[in-house]
């Protein structure tokens, strides 16, 4: 799962910053550098972290773990000032709603991952619970990155969050298939993210949000 993840966000991004220069695409400005470098870390982390416990080198990988605490601080801080920085420019997905509204869902994405990050390294010392937390934070972040995929962002929410739950439903097959029944983890987990989807769209439009987003940006 962490190299579908890793994959998934190689091949949303490739046009727009890994492989910028080949497709000609415009220059970033300093934020989005940043971002693409803090949030990237954080994808080469999971790897890193996931192939250290299938190497049984679980020494290491708690001691990165304190890393990837401090990793995710940072992400929420760049991550949060990207996504007012965009609706701050204007900036909404083609065919997307207004910039405003728009700011609705990587505000939500960035409360769903601390979320589930900080619960995650809160129960570190239940490994069972700890990794299906941290795999689940980081499918929350592969919704930018699947709505960057051909043919997905234009067909709005439904597509990109459609797919991005497909990442949680292997996860409930794998614990059907190999441990014949689902994790509480992934249960809660997944809910909190799916059920936060039609939340974020139907709170986008109202009055409450359009006035705390201009608040954002002002």
């Amino acid at each position: 799962m962490s190299l579908a993840a890793a994959i998934t966000v190689f091949a949303g991004f490739a046009p727009t910053y890994f492989l910028k220069s080949a497709f000609g695409s415009p220059p970033l400005p300093p934020l989005l550098h940043i971002h693409g470098l803090v949030f990237t870390s954080w994808i080469v982390l999971f790897v890193t972290q996931t192939s250290l416990v299938a190497a049984k080198r679980t020494d290491i990988h708690r001691r990165l773990g304190i890393l990837g605490g401090l990793l995710a601080i940072a992400m929420l801080v760049v991550g949060f000032l990207a996504a007012v920085a965009a609706a701050r420019r204007g900036a909404s997905p083609p065919g997307g709603p207004p910039a405003l509204q728009f700011l609705v869902i990587p505000i939500f994405d960035l409360v769903v991952f601390a979320t589930l990050v900080g619960t995650g390294l809160f129960f570190k010392r239940r490994p069972q619970i700890h990794k299906r937390l941290l795999l689940l934070a980081t499918i929350t972040l592969l919704t930018a990155a699947v709505a960057r995929l051909p043919h997905v962002g234009p067909r709005g929410p439904v597509a990109f969050f459609g797919l991005t739950d497909l990442f949680i439903v292997v996860c409930l097959i794998y614990d059907l298939v190999v441990r014949r029944r689902i994790h509480p983890a992934f249960i809660w987990g997944g809910l909190l993210i799916v059920l936060s989807q039609p939340l974020r769209l139907l709170l986008a439009g109202t009055d409450a949000w359009l006035a705390f987003a201009t608040w954002l940006t002002s």
